[in-house]
């Protein structure tokens, strides 16, 4: 701040340090896309557990694979989470009328179908009036309702969901705002003059009945325009973050349409997330080394990805607690976040600590021998061994295959310099239209290098001192003159990543007593 003085004295100022800090972004906010029994369909829905999935999609069901896949994912460390629902583009949403008031389920299906509205009005009128006093705009005790939303008969079942004084008025309580926060209803059409009258029976379904639709197919996750109009997978586009991208099959044994797997790797680049892909129910050991590549999944995009084999089996609590075959998905996005969360991102989400929970065993048992060439290829498996479980086995990426020799070979590598390169744009926009010379330089240098620094205490990376560990360069060198007239600033990051000891060496030399004087 500039002060012109005009009196003789001392003048006192503020001046700003000029250090920005650069905050890590988190790394293990999972998106699921998939197949739901009810719930919003094309639309990121914020999920902190599995009761809040219960509440909004309805919890687990053999008509989908989604529910399994979310519960597996809290079972074995899961954290904040997104779900999609995604259905088939036959599917119908259910619509009521309530004497006059237009509702229409938030998602389509047939679960709506059973949904009863009730409305009453208010007991007091002494009461009511004060309750819409607080409204402004004259409303009046008179022009409150309540709103109850009951599955099955309301005279034999609870209410899911209750409104309590709203009101078909413009104002704070106003029933279509309201209903904003509903997991079941939303206002459809214009709201009518007066509030509706009592209503204490069956309201019957005006117009249309929910339909689930067929069985859905690659087109409803990625279909042509769905980017452009924010649905199935690019549904992502309205959430602000987005670390591990998680597709569970339409169905529990059911297999994910592999023309989406290529369409989801490039978004998840895009994401500068990670893509957990699952093998197909019917894939053999002998197939599980070129799968991959066969449904398209090639080229440096696959930096992004890791393939797991084999399924995983555990008990389904909707057939009695049988044992059944389920995608590894979910689980394995459990893992990552659980090791995440008490190793750091740069630890591999691998070995014994990477125990499967809730599993029972897998669909197949691999051996030694055929776990070599399925590593050698790039294939994370999935163990089961007799002191720890069923583990996680594999820690690479889909470009981890020896012969390619590339540089994000693992997942923990790939994993940590997709988090940088989040952290560090997020980090730096502050940077946008300021001046490019040695000043801005130089606060850059500082705050992204706090920001290594502390990364490089917490063990983040190789090397005994932060100048093997990391560097940072924006200077007269990176940013020439060509660039500052072009309006560019060139900031080079560089770090030296763990990698995770995959093969340990023991050597073994006897010794004689004899040798030994």
């Amino acid at each position: 701040m500039t002060i012109t003085p005009t009196y003789p004295g001392v003048y006192v100022t503020e001046v700003p340090s000029g250090n920005r800090t650069v905050t890590g972004v988190a790394t293990a906010v999972t998106a699921f896309v998939g197949v739901a029994r009810r719930g919003p369909a094309d639309t990121p829905v914020a999920i902190g557990n599995f009761s809040e999935f219960e509440r909004t999609f309805g919890g687990l069901s053999r008509d989908g694979g989604l529910g399994y896949a979310v519960r597996d994912f809290y079972l074995n460390g899961g954290g904040p989470a997104l779900v999609v629902r995604v259905a088939h583009d036959d599917a119908a949403t259910a619509t009521v009328d309530v004497d006059g008031l237009g509702l229409v389920a938030v998602g389509p299906g047939v679960w709506a179908n059973t949904l009863q509205v009730v409305v009453s009005h208010p007991a007091s009128t002494a009461e009511a009036d004060d309750i819409a006093a607080g409204q402004g705009g004259g409303i009046t005790g008179g022009d409150l309702f309540t709103l109850a939303i009951h599955d099955g008969d309301p005279a034999t079942t609870d209410p899911l969901e209750v409104f309590r004084n709203v009101t078909v008025a413009d104002g704070p309580l106003r029933v279509d705002r309201i209903l904003g926060s509903s997991r079941l209803l939303r206002v459809d059409g214009p709201l009518p003059g007066v509030r509706p009258t009592p209503v204490t029976s069956t309201v019957e379904l005006d117009g249309t009945a929910g339909a689930d639709g067929g069985a859905v197919v690659a087109d409803d996750y990625v279909g042509t325009g769905f980017a452009a109009a924010k649905r199935g997978l690019y549904a992502l586009e309205l959430a602000d973050l987005v670390n591990i991208i998680v597709l569970p099959p339409p169905t529990p044994a059911g297999t994910l349409p592999a023309a989406v797997w290529p369409d989801a790797l490039d978004y998840a680049v895009d994401r500068r997330a990670f893509l957990v892909v699952d093998p197909p129910a019917a894939l053999t050991l002998g197939d599980a080394a070129g799968w991959a590549t066969s449904v398209g999944l090639t080229g440096t995009a696959t930096r992004n990805a890791g393939f797991y084999f084999p399924r995983i089996r555990h008990a389904d609590p909707l057939r009695n607690g049988t044992i059944d075959t389920f995608a590894p998905g979910g689980a394995v996005a459990g893992v990552m976040a659980r090791t995440d969360g008490s190793r750091g991102v740069w630890k591999a989400p691998a070995g014994l600590e990477a125990g499967l929970t809730g599993v029972v065993d897998l669909a197949l048992d691999l051996t030694n021998g055929e776990n070599g060439p399925l590593n050698q290829a790039g294939v994370n498996v999935l163990r089961t061994f007799r002191e720890s479980g069923s583990v996680v086995w594999g820690a690479r990426t889909l470009r981890g295959s020896d012969a390619l020799a590339d540089d994000y070979k693992y997942v923990p590598v790939r994993r940590v310099a997709l988090f940088l390169e989040e952290s560090l744009y997020r980090g730096t926009q502050w940077v946008v239209f300021e001046p490019n010379d040695e000043p801005l330089w130089s606060q850059i240098r500082l705050s992204v290098g706090a920001f290594l620094q502390d990364l490089f205490r917490k063990g983040a990376f190789q090397g005994t001192t932060p100048r093997d560990a990391y560097f940072v360069r924006c200077d007269a060198e990176t940013t020439t003159q060509y660039d500052i007239d072009r309006g560019i600033v060139n900031i080079q990051v560089g770090f030296a990543p763990l990698k995770p000891a995959e093969f340990v060496m023991i050597s073994i030399q006897q010794k004689t007593s004899a040798a030994a004087g």
